[in-house]
Parts: structure tokens; sequence; C-alpha cells
């Protein structure tokens, strides 16, 4: 964007100058004295609108510790898709599912629900499951079977974190993070509610798939989770996971 200094003085365009037909020579003098003499213009200053910064040497430092913290980040996050969910590998399980595969179907649960709360903010479902066991990169997935109390477990979450926010090199993307994670952890909003009916959602679907796939019975995972959705849609999707299963256990008795 070209910015023209206030003391520049621009002369009309010659279309719409006023014609005196009353000049006199005196005037005419001024004007030839004029064009023998310009005054000379000062210069056009291009100017591009981005955000200053005072030490050249700065900027380019900075952005290269945020890509480098941005990469350490996501590298540690890789352990999320190569950790097993210890409840189905407790359960003879081959080829179970990730923590990252578990919180990816979570996510998209969020996105295709079509009869939100009124007040529910679906951006902050999505992103909430996504973060909910992110912690769990650094403390792997700690089960009920482990016989740790909850809030030790929680303890630790909370502290690996807050490690994983330091690898990311803080700043607004680590406190949304932080932020995300202790509302579900405190099940503090609507939005909170309703991750967590996915969350239970996510593991009977599951423990469906696995009772086809691998010809178990999954028992305990249905009765852990039994009258403990909070939402209408997760007592709904529950629903129509457990009807689905009593299908397929009477065909198998078949």
């Amino acid at each position: 964007m070209a910015v023209i200094s206030p003391a520049t003085r621009i002369a009309p365009p010659l279309h719409r100058r006023p014609f005196n037909h009353r000049s006199t020579l005196a005037s005419a003098s001024k004007k030839l004295l004029f064009l023998r003499n310009p005054a000379p213009s000062p210069p056009i200053v291009a100017v591009r609108c981005q955000k200053p910064f005072s030490d050249s040497s700065t900027e380019p430092t900075n952005h290269a510790s945020s890509v480098s913290s941005s990469i350490d980040f996501l590298t540690l996050c890789h352990r999320l898709k190569t950790t097993k969910r210890k409840g189905w590998i407790n359960q003879g399980i081959n080829g179970a599912e990730s923590i990252a595969d578990h919180m990816y179907r979570m996510s998209l649960m969020a996105l295709i629900a079509s009869d939100l709360t009124t007040g529910v903010d679906r951006e902050r479902c999505i992103k909430m499951a996504i973060v909910h066991d992110i912690a769990e990169a650094i403390v792997g997935d700690i089960t009920p079977s482990d016989g740790v109390p909850k809030e030790e477990k929680s303890r630790r979450e909370k502290a690996a974190l807050k490690e994983m926010c330091k690898v990311l090199g803080g700043g607004l993307r680590a406190e949304e993070i932080t932020e995300l994670w202790l509302e579900y952890e405190n099940n503090a909003s609507l939005e909170a509610n309703l991750v967590k009916d996915f969350d239970k959602v996510e593991m009977i679907l599951q423990a469906l798939e696995y009772e086809s796939e691998h010809g178990k019975v999954l028992d305990e995972f249905f009765i852990s989770t039994a009258g403990k959705f909070q939402t209408e849609i997760g007592k709904s999707w529950a629903a129509e996971i457990n009807a689905r299963r009593r299908s397929q256990l009477t065909n198998r008795q078949r």
C-alpha cells in the first residue's frame, strides 16, 4: 500500500480546473516562474502492513524455535498412535486400538452428532475429544485394573500435561489445550458432559466390534457404563449399541 505524505499537494486533474478568462500577465508570469523552478516532490513511501519488530534477528529465531517446539510436541504425541488401550490388551485382543484411535472416533462423534443441545459448542467438543487423553502420551493408559486411585491418576496426568505444554513452548495453544483438558477432567461444562458420554459410547461400540471380530463376550465394558450417560445423545447412542449387541448375542446362540 503506497502512502502519500500529508505535506504533498496534489494538483486537481486538468479537466476539472476552472478556466479563468480574465487571467492577467502577472498571473501568467507567476505560472511560468513555477514551471521554471518546480518545487521538489516529497518521496512516495511504500508501507507494507506487518507486525513490526525491533530486532531483525529476533523474529527468524523465534519462528525457528516455534517450529522446533511444534515438531517436538508432535513427535511426543506419536506415542498416542503406538500405545494400545490397556483394557483391550487385558482381554487378549490382538491388534487392539491405540489411544489415538479412540480419540479420533470420539472427535468424529462430535462432528456428526445432529441433535446437539442448545448452547453446546460443536467445535469445542471436537477439540476436547482430541486432547482429553493427551497426557497418556507420557503416563500411558491407566485403567481401574491398575489399582491407581482416581486422585493419583489425575495428579500424574496433570503433571504430564504440564510437561507436554512446556515441550510445545507454552503460548496460546498450550493454554487452550490445558483449559480443554481441565474442563473435561472436571466435567465442568455441557461440552464436557457430552464428550464424557462419547468416551463411554466409543468404548462400548469398540467392545461390540471386538465381540463380533473375536467371538468374545465383553460384559464388563457394558456393565461399567450402564446408567452413567449424562446426555440424551449419549443415552440414545448407547441404547442403539446395546440393542445391536443383544441381537448379535442372540444370533450367536442359534
